[in-house]
């Protein structure tokens, strides 16, 4: 428990329990967006943070960060990204094709049974990396569907993605998005909008009760991965020990075979081979 208290003390706008929390304060989500977007927004209104979308029980389903609507029914889902993961069996980043399951999903969610498809609302999903994705510099990358034969000719279907590169060098960014790209690197407060959050972050770890909810989804998730662990365990030795079953029916079989006094289907009923494996031994040996 001191070791999770310990975390939680030292937790910053980089964690997704902080950045969740952070972001559920309107004030702060709606000057980012409006700073992010150079728009005015009247409101927003949280569809919900850490929203579980999973469309069918055969399909792998997606834990969103934060969820809003403006005034105008445009939604907005943000999610903080710090390690830009690759997939080990193919050796690609998975960021992309994150994004375009995000959107997938997110579309289906928003769009209920029967309704036509022109009532779908303009999206953003807009990640926020702590690395440089596309290694070109730029503070952000937007991404629209756009004709190849004709670049200025653009697929109107108000789906929009955002990567956000907070370690960016280049490119038009509001003083506050700047500064808030500083405070996630380096947890620097340079203006007004980075000392509210700042601030929120402190109140957040004075609480008991956000204390006691980041304590609990902590020790549930190691006991998931213990549980996890175990069950890896357990199928390891499961493997292990039919491979060792396995390669002692084939030393018996050749044993057998090597004292010729055993017909081929005597020798498959002892060890339980099929035939077909104790006339492929034979004709190895």
């Amino acid at each position: 428990m001191q070791d999770l208290a310990t975390k939680f003390a030292n937790l910053t706008i980089q964690s997704d329990f902080i950045f969740k929390k952070v972001m559920s304060r309107k004030r702060i989500c709606k000057h980012l967006l409006e700073e992010l977007l150079q728009i005015e927004i009247a409101d927003i209104n949280y569809l919900e943070a850490e929203k579980t979308l999973e469309p069918e029980y055969t399909s792998r389903g997606i834990r969103l960060d934060i969820i809003v609507a403006d005034d105008k029914n445009t939604h907005y889902n943000l999610e903080m990204q710090v390690k830009n993961n690759k997939n080990p069996d193919t050796d690609t980043y998975v960021l992309p094709k994150r994004s375009r399951y995000y959107q997938a999903l997110l579309d289906i969610d928003l769009l209920q049974k029967g309704q036509p498809y022109d009532l779908l609302p303009p999206t953003f999903i807009i990640f926020i990396c702590v690395f440089d994705f596309f290694e070109k510099g730029n503070y952000v990358y937007t991404f629209k569907k756009r004709c190849l034969e004709d670049l200025e000719l653009e697929l109107p279907d108000e789906a929009t993605t955002m990567i956000l590169n907070t370690k960016g060098t280049h490119g038009a960014i509001s003083k506050d998005i700047k500064s808030f790209y500083d405070y996630v690197n380096n947890h620097i407060v340079t203006t007004d909008f980075t000392k509210q959050i700042d601030d929120e972050i402190s109140y957040l770890k004075l609480d008991t009760k956000v204390r006691r909810e980041f304590m609990l989804m902590e020790a549930r998730l190691l006991d998931e991965r213990r549980e996890g662990e175990a069950v890896g365990i357990a199928k390891g030795k499961e493997i292990g020990l039919a491979e060792g079953e396995a390669k002692e029916k084939l030393a018996t079989a050749k044993r057998m075979l090597s004292k010729g006094c055993y017909s081929l289907e005597v020798i498959a009923e002892l060890t339980n081979l099929s035939l077909a494996d104790v006339e492929k031994l034979k004709k190895e040996a």
